[in-house]
This record gives C-alpha cells, sequence and structure tokens, in this order.
C-alpha cells in the first residue's frame, strides 16, 4: 500500500475524541482538512492548528449542503469524507426512551447517509473519491445495554458493504471502519441519567452495576486516541484502499467473540455484563 498525494478532506464530529484527532492528524500529514462539529467554538484550537473548521451538524440538510459547498468553493473538490458524528445512550432496550433510541439512528445512520448524498455528486463528478465510514466491533458484536447503538453501527456495516458496490463504477472507494476500545468521551456522553435503572421500577436493578460496567468498557485501557488517529490515517488513506479497518484495544478479540458459536457469544457477554444477575 502506498501513501496519497495531498488530500482535500472533510471530517464530522470532531468536537471530541477521535474526530479531534483524526482533523489533528490529517493536518499533521499535510492533507487540507475541514474538520466540523455542530458549534465552531467547540473546534477553535483546531483552527489555530491549521485546519479549517466549519459547522455541520448531520442531523440538518441544510447545515451540511452548506459545509459541503463551502468546501468545494474553497478547495475545489472532497478527496475524502470521514463519517465520523455519532452518539451513544445505554441501558436495557426495553426502558429506554424511544426519543434517545431515534437521535441514535437520526445522527449516526440518516446522519452519514446524508452527508454522503451530499458528497456523492461531487465525488462522482471528478470520477475519484473515498467515504470512510466510522462503525464499530459493536456492529458485529452484539453487546447487552447497548442495542441502539449496536445496531446503528450494524448499519452501517450493510450501508458500507451496499455502497462501496453502488458507487465503485464512479471511481469511489469506501472504507469502513471498526475501532475497538479507544479513549473517548462518547462513555461520559451516553451515560446520562443511568440511575433510572437503580430505582424501584425498573426490573434491572439487578444488573445496574453490569450496565455501568458496559458503558465504561471502551475506556478500559483504550487505545490512546493519537494513536488510533496515526494508524487510521495512515490506513484509510492507502492506495489500494481497504474494505475494513479493525483497530484499537481488544478489537482482534472481540471480533474472534463475535464469530464464535451464538450461545458461547451470549453466554460470555451476559456474564461479563451482568444480566445473569437478572436470573430469580
Amino acid at each position: 500500500m502506498t501513501s496519497p498525494a495531498p488530500q482535500v478532506v472533510l471530517v464530522t464530529g470532531c468536537s471530541t475524541g477521535i474526530g479531534r484527532a483524526l482533523a489533528r492528524e490529517l493536518r499533521a500529514c499535510g492533507h487540507e482538512t475541514f474538520a466540523t462539529a455542530r458549534r465552531l467554538d467547540a473546534i477553535a484550537d483546531l483552527r489555530a492548528a491549521g485546519a479549517h473548521t466549519l459547522p455541520l451538524d448531520v442531523d440538518d440538510p441544510a447545515s451540511i449542503a452548506a459545509a459541503v459547498a463551502e468546501v468545494t468553493a474553497r478547495a475545489g473538490r472532497i478527496d475524502v469524507v470521514i463519517n465520523n458524528a455519532g452518539i451513544n445512550v445505554y441501558g436495557p432496550l426495553v426502558e429506554i426512551p424511544l426519543e434517545r433510541i431515534q437521535a441514535i439512528f437520526s445522527t449516526n445512520v440518516v446522519g452519514v447517509v446524508a452527508v454522503i448524498q451530499a458528497v456523492f455528486p461531487r465525488m462522482a463528478a471528478q470520477q475519484k473519491g473515498r467515504i470512510v465510514n466510522i462503525g464499530s466491533v459493536v456492529g458485529v458484536l452484539p453487546t447487552p445495554w447497548a442495542a441502539p447503538y449496536c445496531a446503528s453501527k450494524s448499519a452501517v456495516h450493510m450501508l458500507s458493504e451496499v455502497l462501496r458496490i453502488e458507487v465503485a463504477p464512479f471511481g469511489i472507494d469506501v472504507v469502513e471502519v471498526q475501532p475497538g476500545a479507544v479513549r473517548s468521551s462518547i462513555a461520559d456522553s451516553g451515560s446520562k441519567d443511568l440511575d433510572r435503572y437503580r430505582a424501584e421500577g425498573s426490573r434491572f436493578r439487578a444488573a445496574h452495576d453490569g450496565i455501568v460496567k458496559r458503558a465504561y468498557a471502551s475506556q478500559h485501557d483504550p487505545m490512546p486516541t493519537e494513536e488510533f488517529a496515526r494508524r487510521l490515517v495512515a490506513e484509510c488513506l492507502a492506495d489500494p484502499a481497504p474494505r475494513v479497518v479493525r483497530l484499537g484495544a481488544r478489537v482482534d478479540a472481540l471480533a474472534a467473540l463475535a464469530d464464535a458459536d451464538p450461545a458461547t457469544r451470549d453466554a460470555t457477554v451476559a456474564t461479563m455484563f451482568g444480566v445473569d444477575r437478572l436470573r430469580g
């Protein structure tokens, strides 16, 4: 694999974690980097580091269209888009408020598609481009207390596979990234209101500690974000493009568990995250 010449790269979700580190690494590697977030003040430091910064809310089609138009106006093209923006929520599927589940799919799935649809005409016109979708290893490994997130990342996995087939005739590559444990703030942001599952009215009180454990599982001895970004930029911009990139602490073990006998897999994750404590 060889590294490309400097690319024009649009990255979503740069206010924290992986997106922020990717923007910094891309700029350090000499790529013309457009870092985006819902609020510009959240990425002011990336501008100071040499990246272009733009507001972009993946839940707002007008915001997406404006950002894509601005990148094209400034740089003349878009070579790579990295769909990184995402949110999470933890808890038993049957007790998570529906509005939070809808928000997960709006951002993690529909938002990804919306950005892809906005950049596709430009990539198709230039007969060249690369779409990088940040999924998760839990898109192939079901884990208790994270059903909406697992399902949304499973959707990202499948839409990436189908998209690759559909856009190949236009010279566009699709790369799916399946991170393992990587240092980020997604555990904190997805762990709001977990005390509801300790309350008297929850049928999952006995598993509360397991729910909290699952919420912070990715932050137990994770890969440093900067290392993840360095390795990911090298891999996802290589020529030829990889189909799937797996990076992060324990990612190989988690992928192997996903491929295990389903009964063994289910029993393992149930014990790991306290589901077995519900048996009375």
